[in-house]
């Protein structure tokens, strides 16, 4: 697997690549200047599973605002430049763990190398991030349009830059809004460099369709045996994006820990609010750290025998419903008391 061999890069308290766990991340949506604002997001982020944050620095005020940040919160904090170099000194000096930069809009070679240089005094690790967007006119040229190899010699040429002012803690991420290109595009690079990558699809859209878009396109790339930390981009709020996040990488495999609940669709046969049940059995789990299996069933007929393969399951009935342990029913209880009997279940069921 590509991600066993990349190389260890150190961001704050945490580590990426060399086979390190895959590290989930997100970007604060709040203007980074407003300290309060952009601090309780990241706190709740936190609090959801997110492993690396990251925060626009559109301005000197939101650079030296990284600092006030850092000091309240607990995981690294990256952050994210275009075009002022000076920004990305300042964040630097400000204490941000890692910054983000495309080389290719911050200007000169000078510009660069004086990133550069702060960043190795530093020892803070850059990512290079080139986007399909952005793909310079030439490339575009080169390969008769926006292509995987387009992207990939863009975002090689920028580490070779680097490389060459004599700096590799680095971190590469090549994203685009088409999923396949994507894929492609880390199927290449992977064969081409060993700097930790940094996964993800780039303005892949709402909830509805950013999910199923990132789940596609980070289902290939990850069961490839690439990428090294991910990021889920939504349009939305961004603990979506850690849920997102965290539900792909267990459903890979790739990640342990938490309450995963299945449940089955609606039919005929089903004479509970399954629909309402099933979503408030997936809020009321989000805060409890154990890991099993959870099931919501919508019948009493094929219930039971679906629910076999969870730690524990309901399955409704008309006005009540199963209680259900490792394929056993434990008892019946009334519609209105399921949720709050499968929570007492779920709180116990590892202390027996």
């Amino acid at each position: 697997m590509y991600r066993e061999h990349t190389k260890i890069i150190k961001i704050g308290n945490k580590r990426i690549g060399g086979g390190n766990p895959i590290l989930m991340q997100s970007m604060t949506n709040t203007k980074t200047e407003d300290v309060e604002a952009t601090a309780a997001q990241i706190l709740k982020l936190e609090a959801a599973g997110c492993d690396i944050i990251r925060c626009a620095v559109p301005t000197m005020e939101a650079a030296k605002a990284l600092g006030e940040i850092k000091k309240r919160i607990h995981i690294p904090l990256v952050a994210d430049i275009h075009f002022d170099y000076r920004l990305a000194v300042a964040a630097m000096e400000h204490g941000t763990d890692k910054i983000r930069i495309n080389p290719g809009n911050i200007g000169s070679a000078d510009r660069v190398k004086a990133v550069v240089d702060v960043a190795k005094e530093r020892g803070i690790p850059i990512r290079v991030g080139v986007n399909s967007g952005s793909l310079e006119k030439e490339l575009v040229e080169k390969y008769h349009g926006v292509t995987a190899e387009g992207i990939v010699e863009s975002a090689l040429d920028k580490v070779h830059m680097i490389e060459d002012m004599g700096y590799d803690n680095l971190v590469i991420s090549i994203k685009s809004s088409d999923v396949m290109m994507c894929a492609k595009a880390h199927g290449q690079i992977a064969e081409r460099t060993n700097y930790p990558l940094h996964v993800g699809i780039t303005e892949s859209g709402t909830i509805l369709s950013g999910n199923i878009k990132s789940a596609v396109g980070l289902g290939i790339i990850l069961s490839q045996g690439i990428g090294d930390t991910i990021r889920v981009s939504l349009t939305g709020d961004p603990l979506e994006e850690i849920k997102s996040a965290k539900l792909i990488l267990r459903t890979l495999g790739l990640r342990k820990g938490g309450i995963e609940v299945v449940s089955c669709p609606t039919c005929g046969r089903t004479q509970i609010d399954l629909i309402g049940l099933a979503n408030q059995v997936e809020n009321m789990v989000e805060d409890i750290p154990k890991t099993l299996k959870v099931a919501v069933m919508g019948c009493v007929v094929n219930g039971p025998g679906e629910a076999k393969e969870a730690d524990l399951g309901i399955a409704g009935g008309k006005g009540e419903g199963l209680l259900i342990r490792k394929g056993e029913v434990i008892r019946k209880v009334p519609e209105g008391e399921l949720l709050g009997a499968l929570r007492e279940e779920i709180l116990k069921f590892e202390e027996e």
